[in-house]
């Protein structure tokens, strides 16, 4: 790392303050609050093993899945530190069945929606997993908080949005609308650094990413979509697989190489299994931003409106060509 160009991210969103007219200084501090939160809880992925970390609570979530002991963790930090400072006027999470509001935040202007610990499945194998996270600003902070106006606005509404990887090193991408930044921690200085800056996807690449466990619970031309990327139907070049089973470190590097992720809805979870407001939102408009797309195979992530906060939707997400190729597979628009 050149000394000569060591850029922190509080410098950097210092920075980009200037280019966001509704950027204030709760925005700011709320970033900071974010970044503060993803150095503990990194601190804390990284000693699971010490500090007994691993393992199950006997809970459940509102979705229905079985809580680990650091998705609990993570999500308290996030909502402690979050709620404590006055910048959001209320939360949502994963491991919240509704929205927690701030005690002192009557006026606050944003809301942060969350998925505090994604890929948890993964957590005792030491595999990577993540943090997912949305701003989104108070159509009107005069009046109490609207949960359908304020909270579940389309994804196009997102202020910011962002992701944590606690994998080989602990990464911080996020985007306010002027493109796709990423950032390193160095445990030595707690600090994170710039490390590149307005990132940007291939147009295509060679890599897909899927759980092909659901091959035959999919909808046949899903399946004929994955036969294609192997090298059926008249393809002349096989795309590799690469699957991780955290969604968000699969789609980072879907990100970074090219190609594409997806998750569609199967016989088990016929309206997908990505929750829209908290993550699918999220990692859409970062693909977006980085000049990526992403679909629920009808239409843009983006521009579908929430009607519950856990509400969940298929995700296609990647570089065009192979999104646009699995929208005409998935409208039946391939002549085979």
């Amino acid at each position: 790392m050149k000394t000569s160009k060591l850029v922190t991210i509080d410098h950097h969103i210092a920075n980009e303050k200037s280019l966001h007219p509704y950027s204030t200084g709760e925005f700011s501090a709320l970033l900071h609050d974010i970044a503060l939160a993803i150095r503990i809880i990194s601190r804390e992925v990284r000693r699971a093993g010490l500090n007994e970390m691993f393992g199950l609570t006997g809970e459940e979530n509102p979705n229905g899945d079985k809580v680990r002991k650091l998705d609990k963790f993570a999500n308290e930090i996030i909502k402690n530190l979050i709620l404590q400072n006055g910048n959001v006027c209320c939360i949502a999470s994963e491991e919240e069945k509704d929205l927690v509001y701030a005690i002192n935040g009557e006026n606050a202007k944003y809301i942060l929606v969350y998925d505090p610990l994604d890929g948890s499945t993964n957590i005792d194998v030491n595999v990577t997993i993540g943090s997912i996270f949305s701003i989104y600003r108070r159509l009107d902070d005069t009046i109490p908080v609207n949960i359908n106006n304020d909270v579940l606005q389309c994804g196009m509404k997102q202020v910011a949005a962002g992701y944590a990887l606690y994998g080989s090193s602990t990464i911080f991408v996020y985007t306010t609308g002027n493109g796709v930044n990423v950032f390193t921690y160095d445990p030595t200085l707690g600090e994170f650094f710039l490390t590149q800056k307005n990132l940007k996807i291939p147009s295509s690449g060679n890599i897909y990413s899927c759980n092909e466990g659901n091959y035959y619970n999919w909808k046949p031309n899903v399946r004929k979509f994955v036969d294609y990327l192997k090298g059926a139907n008249g393809n002349e070049r096989s795309y590799m697989l690469r699957y991780i089973a955290s969604g968000v470190a699969d789609i980072h590097r879907t990100l970074l190489y090219g190609g594409i992720y997806l998750y569609p809805e199967d016989t088990s979870h016929p309206t997908g299994k990505f929750r829209l407001v908290y993550e699918a939102n999220a990692l859409a408009m970062i693909a977006e931003q980085a000049g990526g797309k992403a679909t629920d195979g009808k239409q843009r992530i983006l521009e579908i409106k929430p009607t519950s906060i856990h509400q969940t939707t298929p995700l296609i997400i990647g570089s065009i060509d192979e999104v646009n190729l699995y929208e005409k597979y998935y409208r039946n628009e391939i002549n085979l």
